[in-house]
């Protein structure tokens, strides 16, 4: 069981780490400067499924961070 929690905390740590590395940057080092761009956009498509897959795998990766306390 210990050696499952494990290797399912290494997965979900890679497939976290991949899911926010390939998101989009916003304005980045514009906004500093000025640059902002004062409109409104929606997330769609690829960009709004790697948001949500960040959101559910690090919901995922610190549960199972609790559930490895326990074992």
């Amino acid at each position: 069981m210990k050696t499952t929690v494990i290797v399912l905390q290494v997965i979900l740590s890679i497939l976290l780490s991949l899911s926010i590395l390939s998101q989009q940057r916003g304005t980045g080092l514009s906004a500093t400067f000025g640059g902002g761009g004062g409109f409104y956009t929606t997330k769609r498509g690829a960009e709004k499924f790697l948001s949500i897959a960040s959101v559910v795998l690090a919901i995922l990766f610190v549960l199972n961070a609790i559930l490895f306390l326990f074992v």
